[in-house]
């Protein structure tokens, strides 16, 4: 079984990024990403309704990542603090070496690049850092923005589970992609 030690937060550094812990003070962009209609379009989760389901949000990621259960990174530009975006590892699958990743990005900053800046340095961490055999990814088919960003980023769908997700009165299909480390 796959040991985490996440103690210690690792910050990445990319050419134009900085990923770093949540903060509270986080609160309110990621309150707007997570109730913008554009971003939460293709994810079928409840939106906050105030920002205290924000605070409470981030407080349960510190948990997770105090418990060596999960992980999430906000997205910066170098040189900022403003968050634009999150990525992390949630879902984890210890004893198979394996960890699903998640990320969404403020509309601002869509089709420049970022978001796979992002998920090469995750997806790095991941494997060198965390110790990950392989990493998955749960998207809606529809979303073509974020099954072309996996596909490019070494991604390769290994599912498609029909109607397997009920969100907002209607069945919905799951495609699973993956990455193994020795790609």
């Amino acid at each position: 079984m796959q040991h985490l030690d996440l103690g210690i937060f690792p910050i990445l550094c990319t050419e134009r990024l900085l990923l770093r812990e949540l903060v509270p003070s986080d609160a309110p962009a990621l309150f707007f990403l997570r109730t913008d209609p554009r971003v939460m379009e293709h994810i079928g989760r409840p939106r906050p309704a105030a920002i205290a389901e924000v605070e409470a949000l981030i407080a349960t990621i510190r948990k997770d990542r105090e418990e060596n259960n999960g992980i999430t990174w906000a997205i910066t530009l170098q040189g900022s603090q403003d968050l634009i975006g999150s990525i992390g590892y949630y879902r984890l699958k210890k004893e198979h070496y394996r960890g699903e990743v998640g990320y969404m990005l403020h509309p601002d900053h869509w089709r420049k690049g970022i978001m796979g800046e992002a998920l090469e340095a995750v997806v790095r961490c991941g494997f060198e850092q965390l110790g990950f055999h392989s990493i998955e990814a749960m998207t809606d088919p529809r979303n073509a923005a974020s099954n072309g960003l996996l596909r490019k980023h070494g991604f390769v769908q290994e599912a498609l589970f029909r109607e397997d997700f009920f969100w907002n009165d209607q069945f919905l299909d799951t495609a699973v992609w993956s990455r193994l480390a020795r790609q």
